[in-house]
């Protein structure tokens, strides 16, 4: 669409100005007082055309049709980040290991963008996602900065009464495939790779010992302690974090 084209490339000249006008404010007071405004003149251009897309939602919003998407932050070297949707900021100094709540997003497509904290320079990642109506998502940032990838999982919240499940989900770049397993037991996830997510698992409620095995061996690369699956909640457990570097390999039990 048009607007949202403009909305893009007001806001990309808003960011320009903000940092000539910072650049220029201990050296040439006229010239970071003019950058100034014309940084100001962009953002009260992009925020009207974002008033006015509000004011006049698509045929799709108005019946409805929205979907709802939470942010994962697994890099474990990109420092703290802020996550940007269709050109609005809605996550600032996002810490690793952090999982924001859930926000609806209307059907369809949206660009995400995420820079390091304070730095509307150059991303991180920059990618097209699409989200349906009525489904939840966990977008997850994954691996090195240096080549941040999403993984999207779709959620299902759903879960019989008195019931629990969880699945796993590989977001650790340099670990390799990994069979999760009770403890000295049976393995319950096979042959799980980076950016791989195995499905739900059905459960009795229950506190338990897990381990990541390498695939196919009785190596054990992580254990998993003393995990609680409670009631009537649906679980994802994430493995993030760096086999040969800081920080460690470890898991996150997050519910969804």
């Amino acid at each position: 669409m048009a607007s949202e084209r403009n909305r893009q490339w007001y806001f990309q000249r808003a960011a320009k100005y903000d940092l000539l006008s910072q650049y220029f404010k201990y050296i040439d007071p006229a010239q970071h007082i003019a950058y100034y405004y014309k940084h100001l003149h962009c953002l009260n251009q992009a925020f009207q055309i974002m008033r006015t897309q509000n004011q006049q939602p698509s045929v799709m919003a108005q019946k409805g049709q929205q979907a709802k998407v939470r942010i994962f932050h697994g890099s474990p070297d990109a420092g703290q980040v802020d996550i940007y949707v269709d050109g609005t900021r809605i996550l600032k100094d996002f810490h690793y290991k952090e999982a924001s709540g859930y926000a609806s997003l209307p059907a369809g497509k949206h660009q995400i963008d995420i820079y390091r904290a304070g730095n509307m320079v150059s991303t991180l990642l920059s990618r097209k996602i699409i989200a349906a109506a009525g489904k939840a998502y966990t977008i997850a940032a994954a691996g090195i900065a240096s080549k941040l990838k999403l993984v999207i999982l779709e959620d299902h919240h759903e879960v019989p009464a008195g019931e629990t499940k969880v699945r796993f989900a590989h977001l650790s770049a340099d670990a390799p495939a990994v069979d999760i397993a009770v403890k000295n037991r049976d393995v319950v996830f096979p042959n799980i790779a980076f950016r791989q997510a195995s499905k739900y698992l059905a459960l009795t409620p229950m506190t338990v010992d897990l381990e990541a095995r390498i695939s196919g061996t009785p190596n054990v690369a992580l254990s998993i302690p003393r995990m609680q699956f409670q009631a009537d909640q649906a679980y994802t457990l994430l493995a993030v974090g760096s086999v040969a570097n800081e920080p460690v390999l470890e898991a996150i039990l997050i519910p969804d």
